[in-house]
């Protein structure tokens, strides 16, 4: 019976490591730059690589990449406790948020680049 119960309890716990891990396993989205993002549509999703350069309101920023700026709506919570400086290069995602005068993203995800 002890045999059994080990047995049982070895292939139980073995399970775990031949599972696989699920996801998506297709084309990422594709990075723009800021010129292309201004040409977007509202809501649109963009990713963009480049540098926070300085903070120009309350939770707005400019960011910039070689092709110009674009003001940039990232919440205290998307900051994750990353500390980032203008030489830091990040990649943001997020929507396009358009309106009559402006175009700016509302920035969902930040990530800090090596």
């Amino acid at each position: 019976m002890k045999k059994v119960l080990i047995a049982a309890l070895i292939s139980g716990v073995s399970f775990g490591v031949f599972a696989q891990q699920g996801g998506f396993q297709g084309p990422e989205a594709e990075r723009s730059t800021v010129a292309q993002a201004k040409e977007l549509k509202d809501d649109a999703w963009v990713i963009l690589e480049g540098s926070i350069v300085k903070k120009v309101g309350d939770e707005r920023y400019e960011f910039r990449d070689n092709s110009g700026t674009i003001v940039t709506d990232i919440d205290d919570s998307i900051w994750a406790g990353q500390n980032v400086s203008p030489k830091d290069k990040v990649r943001i995602e997020g929507e396009i948020d358009k309106d009559l005068s402006s175009v700016e993203v509302d920035v969902k995800a930040l990530k800090l680049l090596k």
